[in-house]
C-alpha cells in the first residue's frame, strides 16, 4: 500500500517513538499506570457540601472526631476551587473543559451555600443564578436526566439540604427495597441503576427523615427497616471508604447520612476519611480516584498494535509490565458491592472497584495479545485467572446477545443494558481466546497443569480444573457467545452505519453522543473476526470517512468553546480531538483492504503534525462516568495516538 508522500515511515516512527516515550516516563516504578483523572468542578461541589453538612451536624461523640481546622481547610480550598472554575456564561461545567450543565451548576451553587460563602460568592451565585434560569431550572434538571432518579434525587437532596428548594421536590427513594437480597434487585424495578444501591438507601433515607409519608403503615416499614438498610450499605463500602471510589457518590452517601442524624455511623465516618485523603493540591477532587488497571490494559494493547511486543529501546516491553500485579487486581471472591461471581476484573487496583465487562475485557485481550512472550512457568501462573475470566465474561453476556457493564439482566436504565462498545471489546476477548484454546494441544509453550495461587478457593479451583479438561466444550460455548454478540452489533448499527457507545461520547456534538467512538471499536472487532467484505463493514467505514473534518481529524476538541476568527487560525485549532482522530485512525488501518485509504491518511497526517507540534497531550473530556458526568484523562491521548499510528504504519508497510 502506497505510503502519502508528507507521511514518510520516518516520520511515523519518530512520532511513534515520540508518544512511547511520554507514555513511557507516566509508567510507575511497580509496572504498570495510574494516569491522572482531571479535576472536576461537579464531584468538588459534592465534596465540598459533604464535608460542610458533616461541620453542621457533627457532635462531640461523633466517630472518628475530625480536627475541624482539616474541614475547614478542605472546604475553603474546595470554594477556591470552584470560584477558579467558574464559566462566563455563569454555569459550571462536569470539567474544566467542558460545557456548563444544570446539574453541576445546581451542585456548585448548592456547595458555596453550604459552605458558607454567600458574601464573598455574591457575584458568581447571581451569574449562576441566571444561567440557571436560562436553562429551566428544575424542569431543566429533570430533562436532563428523565426517569433515571440516579443522579437527580441526589442532587435535589443536595439542594434541599442548602435549602434551594423544597423537600417536598425530592423523591422519595424506596431505600426499604435494599433489604430483599442482591439476586433480587433486577426483579424489583428500582428507579435507580444497578451500582446505586448505596445512593438509594442514603438519599432514600434522608428524605424519609425530612419529609415523612402521609401514610403511617409506610412510615413504620421504613422506621424498621432502617438498620437492616444501612447493614447493606455498610457490607458495600470497601476499606477505602470509597464506593466504587467516587467521590459524587460518597459525598452524596455522606451528606444524606449525616442530615439523617447519623454522623457517628461507621459508614460516615469512613466516607470522610476517604475525601479528606483525596483532596488534590488544586483545591478540587476527581470523579474517582483513578483507573489503573484500565489504563494498564489499553497500554499493554496499543504497544502490541503498534509493533512494541518485543522491544522498546532495547527494552522487552513485558519487562515494563508487572503481569502478577495484573493478576492481583482480579476479583476471586463475591463482589460483596454487585454479588458478582469470581472472575472479573475492575477499572482500578483500589478497594472500590466493581468487576465489569469493559475492563474484564480489556484485561484478557492484554494478557492474550502478549501469551507467545510469556515463560511456561507464568502461563501455569496466568491460566486459572484467564479460564475464571473467560468464564465469569460469558455469564456476564444479556439474552439480545449483548454485554452490560456490571450486572445481567438490568435493562431499565442505558447505562444498565447492554452497550455496543462493551459488546466490541468482549467479542474480542473471547475471539482471541478461542483462537489460543483451539490450538492449546498442539503448541509445545503451554505447560502440562495449572499452578493456583493461594487467592483461589478450593472451590474455585475445581471450578477452573473442570473448565481445563473440558476446554473443547468451553471453547465451543465462547465462539457460542461472540457470534451471538456479533449479530447484537449487527443489529444495533444505525441506518447512517455508525454505532453509538455507552460509556464515551462528546458533549460538542450532537445529543452528546460518541459515534466515533463506538464506530471504532466495533469495527476493530469486526477486524479481528475477519469480517471486512460485508455491508456493515462497508457502512461504517464509509460513515467514518464521510464525516471527517476538513483538517484530517474527527470529533471535536475541547478548545471547540471559543472558536478563533475566520482565517486567524486552522480548522485544527478548533475541530477534532486527539482521542476521537486516534481511534477512527485505529480502526480504520486494522482492516488489510484499502477501504478508507486516503481518510486514514490525512487522519494519521493530523496526528503525526500533533505530535511533532507537542498538541498530543491536549486531552479532551470524551469520557462519561457514571449518571453521564464528563471527564478526561490526561493519558488517553497517548495511548490511543500509539495505537492508530502502530496500526497505521502496519497497514502502509505491511509490517
Amino acid at each position: 500500500m502506497a505510503m502519502s508522500e508528507a507521511l514518510t515511515v520516518a516520520r511515523i516512527e519518530r512520532a511513534i517513538q515520540t508518544v512511547w516515550d511520554l507514555l513511557h516516563a507516566r509508567r510507575l516504578p511497580e509496572g504498570f499506570w495510574r494516569g491522572h483523572l482531571c479535576s472536576s468542578p461537579l464531584a468538588t461541589a459534592t465534596a465540598i457540601s459533604a464535608l460542610a453538612i458533616y461541620r453542621q451536624n457533627a457532635t462531640e461523640v461523633s466517630v472518628p472526631p475530625v480536627d475541624a481546622a482539616s474541614l475547614n481547610r478542605g472546604i475553603s480550598l474546595g470554594v477556591e476551587y470552584l470560584k477558579k472554575t467558574h464559566k462566563n456564561d455563569g454555569g459550571w461545567g462536569d470539567t474544566e473543559r467542558s460545557r456548563s450543565n444544570v446539574a453541576t451548576t445546581y451542585l456548585a451553587v448548592a456547595a458555596i451555600h453550604l459552605a458558607g460563602r454567600l458574601d464573598d460568592c455574591r457575584y458568581i451565585l447571581a451569574e449562576a443564578e441566571a444561567y440557571l434560569k436560562s436553562q429551566g431550572e428544575l424542569r431543566g434538571l429533570r430533562n436532563r436526566y428523565g426517569a433515571d432518579q440516579t443522579f437527580v434525587a441526589p442532587i435535589l437532596t443536595n439542594c434541599a439540604i442548602a435549602g434551594i428548594f423544597p423537600w417536598k421536590s425530592v423523591p422519595q427513594l424506596p431505600f426499604e427495597l435494599a433489604v430483599f437480597p442482591q439476586a433480587f434487585y433486577r426483579f424489583l424495578r428500582m428507579p435507580v441503576v444497578s451500582y446505586a444501591i448505596p445512593a438509594l438507601v442514603a438519599v432514600g433515607l434522608a428524605r424519609h427523615k425530612k419529609n415523612p409519608s402521609s401514610f403511617p403503615p409506610v412510615r413504620l416499614i421504613r422506621d424498621a427497616v432502617q438498620s437492616r438498610c444501612l447493614r447493606v450499605a455498610s457490607k458495600m463500602q470497601p476499606s477505602s471508604g470509597g464506593y466504587l471510589e467516587a467521590i459524587p457518590l460518597t459525598s452524596f452517601v455522606l451528606m444524606c447520612l449525616a442530615t439523617a442524624g447519623l454522623t457517628s455511623h461507621p459508614i460516615v465516618a469512613r466516607a470522610l476519611d476517604f475525601l479528606l485523603r483525596n483532596q488534590r493540591e488544586d483545591g478540587g477532587w476527581p470523579v474517582d480516584v483513578d483507573l489503573a488497571t484500565w489504563l494498564t490494559t489499553l497500554t499493554m494493547n496499543a504497544a502490541h498494535a503498534a509493533g512494541l511486543g518485543g522491544t522498546s529501546s532495547d527494552v522487552p516491553f513485558l519487562s515494563l509490565v508487572s503481569l502478577d500485579w495484573l493478576a492481583q487486581c482480579q476479583w476471586l471472591d463475591t463482589h460483596p458491592f454487585t454479588g458478582a461471581a469470581p472472575g472479573g476484573w475492575g477499572w482500578t487496583d483500589q478497594t472500590g472497584a466493581v468487576p465489569d465487562a469493559d475492563d474484564t475485557a480489556g484485561a484478557l485481550l492484554a494478557l492474550r495479545n502478549f501469551w507467545p512472550e510469556i515463560t511456561v512457568d507464568q502461563k501455569a501462573r496466568l491460566w486459572p485467572h484467564v479460564l475464571i475470566g473467560l468464564q465469569w465474561l460469558m455469564d456476564l453476556q444479556n439474552r439480545d446477545g449483548g454485554w452490560p457493564t456490571f450486572c445481567r439482566g438490568w435493562g431499565r436504565f442505558p447505562f444498565d443494558r447492554s452497550a455496543v462498545d462493551l459488546t466490541a471489546h468482549a467479542i474480542r476477548a473471547l475471539h482471541g481466546w478461542s483462537r489460543v484454546l483451539e490450538h492449546l494441544d498442539v503448541q509445545e509453550q503451554e505447560p502440562p497443569h495449572l499452578d493456583f495461587s493461594n487467592r483461589f478457593s478450593p472451590a474455585l479451583c475445581r471450578l477452573i480444573e473442570r473448565i481445563w479438561k473440558r476446554r473443547a466444550v468451553f471453547r465451543k460455548r465462547m465462539v457460542q457467545a461472540l457470534n451471538k454478540g456479533m449479530r447484537f452489533l449487527v443489529n444495533c448499527q444505525t441506518e447512517e452505519g455508525f454505532w453509538l457507545p455507552l460509556w464515551f461520547g462528546n458533549e460538542w456534538l450532537p445529543g452528546e453522543a460518541g459515534p466515533v467512538y463506538g464506530t471504532a471499536k466495533c469495527l476493530l472487532a469486526f477486524a479481528e473476526l475477519g469480517v471486512h467484505n460485508t455491508d456493515c463493514w462497508r457502512r461504517a467505514i464509509g460513515w467514518l470517512a464521510g464525516n471527517q473534518n476538513p483538517d484530517g481529524s474527527w470529533g471535536r476538541g475541547f478548545w471547540t468553546e471559543s472558536l478563533p476568527p475566520p482565517g486567524q487560525a486552522s480548522y485544527r485549532d478548533h475541530s477534532g480531538s486527539v482521542e476521537e482522530t486516534a481511534l477512527a485512525v485505529a480502526a480504520m488501518s486494522a482492516s488489510p483492504d484499502s477501504g478508507g485509504l486516503e481518510a486514514r491518511t490525512r487522519g494519521a497526517t493530523w496526528l503525526v503534525q500533533a505530535t511533532e507540534e507537542g498538541k498530543v497531550t491536549q486531552a479532551t473530556p470524551i469520557g462519561l462516568y457514571f449518571a453521564r458526568l464528563w471527564y478526561f484523562e490526561e493519558l488517553y491521548p497517548l495511548i490511543f495516538t500509539l495505537e492508530a499510528l502502530g496500526r497505521y504504519r502496519q497497514s502502509a508497510t505491511g509490517n
